[in-house]
Formats: structure tokens, sequence, C-alpha cells
């Protein structure tokens, strides 16, 4: 989906659902700019899963909510945005519990694949084939970020950690700008707990294969009980995109 919002000062986006699907347009800060907001997994493919819960967490309807947020705030600034994977049937939702599905499809209307490699290839050649089009018309600034949830011990507090490549030096950068934004917001809203989320190089197929400049996030652990604060309450996910998007726009 791509969105070129100059000289307009609301549109309407159906993907977000019917109560957030009148965007209205704050500004154009961000006008030529492009960025590719990838949701983890989707489709055939849940990702982690936390089975121990109360109520069945699947970690790619958390992270896609997350992302449909993070793709409203950059589009209320005049960026252009696509959004790799799509659920037209699940908007931006205030619920605590998302139900679990499979009908997600990838820009396009692609069938995602079962296979992981399959589906990793799929999503990079289609960034990577809207990144050259978008270089061949002048666009200077495209930035992409894969969201995902952690899995990992149910005892272990996770706080938002990033990767980044190294063969990208704004990839890096980038990493750090979102990095100090938690940071800076923990010390406002967590003074006593502090934040221990950190930036790293990892050798992932998405960080070190997508073109345009790439952070890919880890949003919370989803076995542990205190970080699913974070996940489902609304306005934790809301936070999360809008501490995102602060670091992006840097």
């Amino acid at each position: 989906m791509i969105l070129k919002t100059s000289g307009i000062k609301k549109i309407h986006v159906p993907l977000f659902g019917p109560r957030y699907e009148d965007v209205y347009i704050e500004d154009f800060t961000l006008e030529n700019q492009v960025y590719y907001i990838i949701s983890g997994h989707g489709g055939p493919d849940p990702g982690a899963i936390c089975t121990e819960c109360d109520h069945r967490l699947c970690e790619d309807e958390y992270a896609y909510d997350v992302a449909l947020r993070l793709a409203r705030n950059l589009m209320q600034h005049g960026a252009t945005v696509y959004v790799i994977v799509q659920d037209p049937n699940d908007g931006i939702r205030d619920d605590r519990n998302l139900k679990c599905d499979n009908d997600e499809t990838l820009h396009g209307g692609k069938i995602i694949p079962l296979g992981q490699k399959e589906r990793l290839r799929q999503r990079a050649e289609t960034v990577n084939a809207l990144y050259r089009k978008n270089k061949k018309q002048g666009i200077k600034i495209q930035k992409a970020i894969e969201i995902h949830v952690d899995s990992r011990n149910k005892d272990k507090r996770q706080d938002v950690f990033f990767y980044y490549n190294k063969n990208n030096p704004d990839s890096k950068t980038t990493a750090e700008n979102i990095q100090n934004v938690f940071q800076q917001k923990y010390g406002m809203h967590q003074k006593d707990r502090g934040y221990h989320g950190y930036v790293e190089d990892r050798g992932l197929y998405m960080v070190r294969n997508l073109q345009p400049t790439t952070v890919f996030v880890e949003l919370a652990n989803i076995r542990n009980t205190e970080d699913h604060k974070r996940l489902v309450i609304s306005t934790n996910r809301q936070a999360l995109a809008n501490w995102l998007f602060e670091g992006l726009r840097k």
C-alpha cells in the first residue's frame, strides 16, 4: 500500500479498521520519505505463541497491531508508507486479547508461503522491488522496520531491543535513535525500573537482505506475565508505536 499525501488534509485507509481509517494529516515533515512497515510472521505462521496464558497470545497479531499504529503515525506526517503484511479483517484493535487467525497476505495480495525461507525471500523481494522503484523516482530516504515479539523463558522480563545491519551505518544510527527514545520515555514513566533494551548487529535474513535502511525490533517476551502488559493493553501498544515513530523520524 502506498499513499502520497502531499496537499491532502485527510486520507481514508480501510486497512486500519472503522475506528481509525480516517487519517488526518498534521503536517508534511516526512513528505518524500518512504517507510516499509513489516510485522513478523503472519498467514500460516503465527510466530511465537503463549500457550500458558489464560488467553492464547499469538506474536503476529500483536506485532501487526503495533505495525498498523506506527504506519498511521507516519502517514499523519506526510510519509509514503507500505504496510507489507496485511489483514483486511483486522484493523487497529483496542481489545486486550487479539484473536489468532491465518488470513494475512503480503502487499499486493500475495499468499504468504508456509516455508520460512520462501516466506522471507518473498518479503525481501517485495520490499526491494518497491525500494528500487522509489529510488528511480528520486526518493533518497527509505527505511524499513520489522516488528516482532520474542519468546524466552517465562521468568525473563525483556525490554524492547533492536537489531541492525552492520553493513549499513544508517541502520545502526536509526536503531540507536529509537533506543534513545525508549531510554528517555522509560526515564519519564518508569524511573524506578529503568530500561535495559539493547542494540546489536545480528545476521538475520531480513536485516541483511533488505535494501532500505532496516531495523528489526523485538517488543517483549510473549511468555512473561509482566511483559504481557506491554502487549495486551491497547494504550501501551499505541505508546510503542509512538516511540518507534519518534525514533524513526530523527
